[in-house]
């Protein structure tokens, strides 16, 4: 798992979990889900250092995670991550 994932995801017990994980030579792909809140979200960290994360429809999760930059590009999902 990245490190960057929310603070909730690095408390004992935690409610994060990450269903899968890809890389490749350009993007590092997670794809975490909240136990809690039934929330699923992907979270993508480019070569450059870039990272961004963005809620997606439980639905569209497998979809999404193999394709994050088509998905990402609806509406106002896309928030960078605090370094």
């Amino acid at each position: 798992m990245i490190n960057l994932t929310p603070v909730e995801a690095q408390e004992p017990n935690t409610t994060i979990r990450e269903l899968d994980h890809r890389r490749n030579e350009e993007i590092e792909v997670t794809l975490l889900w909240n136990a809690k809140t039934q929330d699923v979200f992907i979270v993508v960290t480019e070569r450059d250092g870039e990272c961004f994360e963005f809620q997606v429809c439980p639905t569209d999760a497998r979809d999404a995670f193999h394709h994050p930059y088509a998905y990402a590009a609806y509406g106002d999902w896309r928030r960078p991550l605090a370094a």
